[in-house]
């Protein structure tokens, strides 16, 4: 593809603020990179992942609303993270990250447990446990960003 022809459609996915390298032909015909903001079809593929992602997180958030899963759940799936990944950030086991995962062994967890796993999501050890905030938070949507895509 010449440099001239690489995609430069435009579905606001990362807000204006990335552009990822291509390569291309330039007039020489030697290879180089252009930046571009994306293409048509890429940007469904990934509109598709996000909504799953969204919808994930959503179905989750539900589950820690009513009780079925600890906030730990809602966390991990916010972060977009899994248990290996968090029980090596924490430095527990992942059997113990699986357990925490149940509120039944969430509500019994000491302080510094606590605050192992509120350190790695970036909050306080009040606002993990808080389920006002689980239930206050929409997870994010893509619908938005469809409106910018041209079919």
């Amino acid at each position: 593809m010449k440099s001239t022809e690489v995609p430069q459609d435009d579905a606001n996915m990362m807000q204006g603020k990335f552009r990822e390298p291509v390569y291309s032909l330039d007039k020489n015909g030697n290879f180089t990179t252009v930046r571009s903001v994306g293409w048509n079809p890429k940007n469904e593929v990934m509109l598709e992942a996000w909504d799953a992602i969204n919808q994930k997180i959503a179905s989750t958030r539900e589950k820690v609303i009513a009780g079925e899963l600890s906030p730990i759940a809602y966390h991990l799936e916010k972060n977009l993270m899994d248990v290996g990944l968090l029980a090596k950030y924490t430095g527990l086991w992942k059997f113990k990250v699986k357990r925490h995962l149940k509120p039944k062994y969430f509500n019994k967890l000491s302080n510094d447990i606590l605050l192992k796993y509120a350190e790695v999501f970036e909050l306080s050890v009040s606002e993990l446990g808080d389920l006002n905030l689980v239930r206050s938070e929409q997870p994010p949507t893509t619908m938005k960003i469809k409106k910018w895509i041209k079919y």
